[in-house]
């Protein structure tokens, strides 16, 4: 069978070929773009079905004036037998109205294609990598990761939704000051467990979660360790708190439905030679130089401040403000230096990458952006898409007042702890209900309240209503059917309009990396589905069935389930269940 297009795609196809046979007479240059032609719903919704800037985009270069090639546009739109009217607004926006077949059509191909309706070849299986969550492997997942967590990994579904075969990637840093704090907070803990009183100091990490890997140590090793010198015990005491760590991650993780392909650790990194190796191939390109570092901006320099020489990326060539070390003058490598050559690493098996960072790293985006321009272009190719995602950080709430519990971190709130209160769902919804680079509040009152105010629950109500209706319809002996599609009237076909923009939303969500759209468009389809389902409240004729009229409640119920197919895949995409009833 063959694959139906959906009603946009189709559509914009007709636009395409209307200006491919404009290009043909003459009226539009041969060559002519059509990149930047759109073909969208109206702001307004009384001004027709979808709405189209052919004739504002193309004018310019067909030397005419917009309104007049809107009109040679809408004479060949107007004669298509679904297109009931092709209208000209303002200085050339074209709008167009559709016959009632045309959204039938959409309803059948929801139905045909299931699942996979919304689903894209755009990516053209291109290989994109998102690096999310990287957190510092010292500890349990904690609410200040939750949210890049959650944006990342519906980044990815959505990219791979969109046709992009995707690479989805946790790097570990290992290989900083942080985890040789971590190997001597566990040689705290190894010596408790062999019976020595302890007060952890600060600097140290406190949470009991350390607690076990202590136990362990000191179950493998007795006291061999515990008045050793700390470099009898600090790397191995290191690697072993790291993979204890990691597991713990991995766990915290898993209860969010979140599962990395691959983790990629900071100190291989370094101990493989590569970061050495992407200095010398930057050296060769003439990227890296040796010069002296710039004295701090803004205020006097320290008294003890004297010009060093260091290897500096020349990052001002691509945007930066000034060049940056990629080494310190004790010849350890700088984080931006370790980060520069995990990205040319990335780079090697991906055609395009995307991080995740907290809000935190603003200020190095825009030299990571440079370096990687650099690393992906400096033997003449075009630089490889990157882009950087920044997300705000959460508030948690409970009562009206900001939210504290701490069960076995020290002092803060752990991810786990979360989900066990709320639920993956919740937790994943909700996080997606603001876009990322703004600032939010995780209410535990709100995100469990059955109202419209609260996004995840009334989508998932949504589809809930679909799913109970189906089963009472089911136990009346009636059943879906497109037999009378034609008896649905103007109210189900609005419904219809809404669902049809599901593949146009997740293309467009992809392109611009922002799965949050995602989520907008779901409550409001839910809200379209609840306000159809509320006329019944009033009108038992507008219900989805209608005992007294089979036909009528088959081509309802046949909507009904197309509705919930589109929640469904929608929030598939962003990792959140379609629940059957609530």
């Amino acid at each position: 069978m063959t694959k139906p297009k959906t009603l946009y795609a189709a559509y914009a196809a007709l636009i395409e070929t209307v200006l491919t046979d404009l290009v043909g007479e003459g009226v539009l240059p041969a060559g002519t773009s059509f990149a930047n032609v759109t073909l969208e719903p109206p702001r307004d919704a009384s001004h027709g079905d979808l709405a189209t800037n052919a004739a504002m985009v193309l004018a310019k270069g067909a030397g005419m004036n917009p309104r007049a090639l809107a009109e040679s546009i809408t004479a060949k739109l107007a004669a298509h037998p679904t297109i009931t009217s092709a209208e000209i607004a303002g200085p050339g926006f074209i709008n167009l109205r559709l016959a009632p077949q045309a959204w039938l059509d959409e309803l059948a191909a929801i139905a045909q294609l299931g699942s996979d309706y919304g689903r894209s070849d755009m990516g053209g299986g291109r290989v994109v990598n998102v690096e999310y969550v990287s957190a510092n492997p010292t500890g349990p997942m904690h609410m200040g990761h939750c949210r890049g967590a959650v944006v990342g990994d519906a980044l990815a579904g959505l990219l791979e939704f969109a046709g992009h075969k995707v690479i989805k990637e946790y790097y570990v840093n290992d290989a900083g000051a942080q985890v040789d704090v971590l190997a001597r907070s566990v040689h705290m803990r190894y010596r408790e467990a062999l019976g020595e009183e302890i007060t952890i100091p600060e600097g140290l990490y406190p949470g009991d979660y350390l607690v076990p890997v202590g136990q362990q140590l000191a179950a493998e090793f007795g006291d061999t360790y515990a008045a050793a010198p700390e470099g009898d015990w600090l790397i191995l005491f290191r690697t072993r708190a790291v993979a204890a760590m990691m597991d713990m991650i991995r766990a915290d993780l898993a209860t969010l439905g979140i599962k990395h392909d691959l983790f990629s650790s900071e100190a291989d990194l370094q101990a493989s030679g590569k970061v050495d190796a992407a200095e010398a191939w930057l050296r060769e390109h003439d990227l890296v130089y040796n010069g002296v570092l710039e004295a701090p901006k803004g205020k006097a320099p320290p008294e003890d401040w004297e010009p060093v020489s260091l290897p500096l990326f020349r990052s001002t060539r691509f945007g930066d403000d000034q060049d940056r070390p990629i080494k310190k003058s004790n010849g350890a490598w700088t984080y931006f230096g370790a980060d520069l050559a995990y990205h040319f690493q990335k780079a090697q098996t991906a055609d395009a990458l995307v991080d995740i960072w907290g809000a935190d790293h603003a200020g190095t985006v825009k030299r990571i952006k440079a370096a990687v321009a650099a690393l992906t272009s400096a033997d003449g190719a075009s630089p490889k898409p990157f882009e950087v995602k920044l997300v705000q950080m959460v508030q948690l709430m409970k009562g009206g007042q900001p939210f504290k519990m701490s069960k076995r971190a020290g002092n803060f709130v752990t991810l786990a702890d979360v989900v066990d209160m709320v639920g993956k769902d919740v937790v994943r919804f909700t996080m997606l209900t603001r876009k990322p680079d703004a600032q939010m509040d995780f209410d535990f009152d709100k995100v469990v309240e059955a109202s419209k105010d609260n996004p995840v629950f009334y989508v998932q109500y949504a589809h809930a209503r679909i799913r109970s209706t189906l089963r009472k319809a089911a136990e009346a002996g009636f059943a879906p059917s497109d037999a009378n599609l034609d008896r649905l009237g103007t109210e189900e076909l609005a419904l219809v309009a809404r669902a049809a923009q599901f593949p146009r939303e997740i293309e467009a969500a992809a392109r611009a990396r922002e799965p949050h759209r995602i989520a907008f468009y779901l409550y409001d389809l839910a809200a379209d589905l609840h306000s159809y389902w509320n006329l019944g409240n009033d009108r038992p004729e507008k219900r989805f069935i209608v005992e007294q009229d089979g036909e009528l409640t088959a081509a309802r119920l046949f909507l009904g389930q197309a509705i919930g197919q589109v929640i469904r895949g929608g929030l598939g995409v962003l990792g959140v269940e379609a629940v059957e009833s609530m």
